[in-house]
């Protein structure tokens, strides 16, 4: 069985760098299908690995299966002439955490390989039961009118899965998406990610750049912690994004978070120095 689901650039186009996926809880590979092309489409050779596990009691051994299981899957990634450059990892939910964990790691062996990473829906720390964090956002998403059917059927009691796919996004083609993957494993957000991942992820000192994309529609997420995480990295920007809840790269804004992640891409590529800069403005 494959390790891996691959999307790759037009045929053609010289690749522009390799960027690493990492779902989080519940999530299939299938989940990022449509990001990964998207990326793909501006010729970015993408991959897209399995969720990690992490061993509450063995956090270091986790993260140490985990680097090795990127390292392997960066180097498997090679073209002819080697790996394509800029590595970037794209984090998602405990995928996020486990990134950014690993990455903070001083002892780390898989630092030297990304040069960058993007951190998508890191989550709080909630309850012992996964519950969703206390930062008054989560009864925006069944007060959001564009909600439609999706949010209605949260609020008319509806199935745990509804409830759960209410909190992870309200676009209806990835709600389609994860129901019908055999690859998600429903309930898991109930699950909570392990206090002591959370706190390395978030106490950690990430040497690279750091894009942290949250929505702040998003029940799950500690907005105060991200904001002093991110005012804690060198190297570091914070982006909300609005009425967007946990799955932040699969919601309603999921084409414009895409173009912040490629516009993070090719700052990544040009030192930092942001491609196009906004001279004057009226709107």
């Amino acid at each position: 069985m494959t390790q891996y689901t691959d999307h790759y650039g037009p045929e053609g186009l010289r690749t522009r760098g390799t960027v690493v996926v990492v779902p989080g809880r519940g999530e299939g590979r299938a989940a990022y299908a449509r990001f990964g092309r998207r990326l793909a489409a501006d010729a970015y050779r993408v991959r897209v690995v399995d969720a990690p596990r992490i061993d509450a009691g063995d956090l270091s051994g986790s993260l140490a299966r985990f680097g090795a299981g990127l390292a392997a899957a960066v180097e498997d990634a090679a073209a002819e002439d080697g790996v394509v450059r800029p590595v970037v990892l794209v984090g998602a939910d405990s995928g996020a955490a486990a990134v950014a964990a690993l990455l903070g790691r001083e002892e780390s062996s898989v630092v030297p390989f990304p040069e960058a990473v993007v951190l998508a829906g890191l989550p709080g720390r909630g309850a012992d039961d996964g519950a969703p964090v206390d930062n008054g956002v989560a009864g925006r998403a069944g007060r959001a009118g564009r909600a439609g059917r999706a949010g209605r059927a949260g609020r008319a009691g509806g199935s745990s899965w509804d409830d759960e796919l209410d909190v992870r996004t309200f676009c209806p083609a990835h709600r389609g998406v994860l129901t019908d993957d055999a690859g998600t494993q429903r309930g898991s957000l109930g699950i909570a990610v392990p206090d002591a991942l959370l706190d390395a992820a978030h106490h950690g000192t990430i040497a690279v750049p750091t894009l942290i994309l949250v929505g702040d529609a998003d029940p799950l997420a500690d907005r105060d912690a991200l904001a002093r995480t991110a005012k804690s990295l060198s190297r570091s920007r914070l982006a909300v994004v609005r009425d967007a809840h946990h799955d932040v790269l699969n919601d309603l804004q999921h084409r414009s978070v895409a173009a912040e992640v490629v516009t993070f891409l090719e700052t990544v590529r040009n030192a930092l120095v942001p491609v196009v800069a906004v001279e004057s403005s009226t709107w």
